[in-house]
């Protein structure tokens, strides 16, 4: 059985599934998605050369029935909600798709306000049929939930020269992060102090993010790395200035990807968070 809710930036949300009033009948769009192929052609050239593949935006459109038996003001009263939860003067709405143990979510936005047919069979006393029109510009789905890695530091650590099955005294500050998703996931990082110019990598591609601040130990640094929401706070305020001019907004490639972090003073109680939403580039 497919669900699907739909909420808008006011916390107001429909469902619609197999309950009434609102039924869900068909959804299109939720896997399929245009690419955009970059190449280029050198003169007497036999073909091109492939550079670059790029999606486009998602077009989902929903279609469904509006049903309130015995009620004729509930199909009214449903319209009116359905009206003001997708209603695209209010930005984008987040969708989640439910079918069986599968739960993903997109952010859309309307390209209409919805539409109720008019023509004979399209509605009645009881009932209205309706149409959504939605355009995704980030066409991934992602996990509802974000995946998470811990990080922290403990001065020291014992080694020996045996061969010994644990290290002792030693918590790493590397740590593993599985990408499960179809594409590159941006992370978000959040990095309590204390620190001195904080850096955090991905060694699996080589990557690395330093900002040449300071951090007391009441300090947090946020970093965002996704593409046009990419920021680095400190305490909730711009801190971009400090942005190490050779670092990168580098993304978790799927399958593993090895974190870590470094700081010119060490401390027990520096902690680092790195959290991400997988990807899937359809259902």
């Amino acid at each position: 059985m497919q669900e699907i809710i739909i909420t808008n930036q006011n916390g107001e949300s429909i469902t619609l599934g197999n309950r009434a009033p609102f039924f869900l009948e068909t959804i299109d769009g939720v896997g399929e998605v245009g690419v955009a192929i970059e190449s280029q052609k050198a003169p007497k050239q036999d073909g091109s050369t492939y550079i670059d593949s790029t999606l486009g935006n998602r077009a989902i459109t929903i279609k469904g029935m509006i049903i309130a038996k015995g009620d004729p003001d509930a199909v009214l009263q449903a319209r009116r909600l359905m009206q003001r939860v997708i209603n695209p003067k209010l930005d984008e709405v987040n969708i989640v798709y439910r079918q069986g143990n599968l739960v993903k979510e997109i952010k859309a936005i309307a390209e209409s306000t919805p539409v109720f047919p008019a023509a004979k069979g399209n509605q009645g006393l009881y009932y209205q049929k309706f149409l959504l029109y939605l355009l995704c510009h980030q066409p991934f789905w992602l996990d509802t939930f974000y995946e998470s890695r811990k990080m922290s530091y403990l001065m020291g650590g014992i080694q020996f020269r045996l061969r010994l099955p644990t290290a002792f005294s030693y918590r790493g500050f590397k740590r593993t992060a599985l990408n499960e998703g179809d594409v590159a996931a941006p992370v978000e990082i959040e990095f309590t102090g204390p620190a001195i110019n904080p850096t955090v990598s991905n060694l699996t591609t080589g990557e690395f993010i330093t900002v040449n601040r300071k951090l007391e130990e009441e300090d947090i640094l946020y970093i965002s790395t996704a593409f046009g929401e990419k920021h680095v706070k400190i305490n909730g305020e711009n801190a971009f200035h400090y942005i190490e001019l050779d670092s990168t907004f580098w993304q978790l490639i799927p399958g593993e990807n090895l974190l870590s972090y470094t700081s010119n003073k060490d401390s027990i109680k520096t902690k680092v968070l790195v959290k991400w939403k997988n990807r899937y580039v359809g259902l």
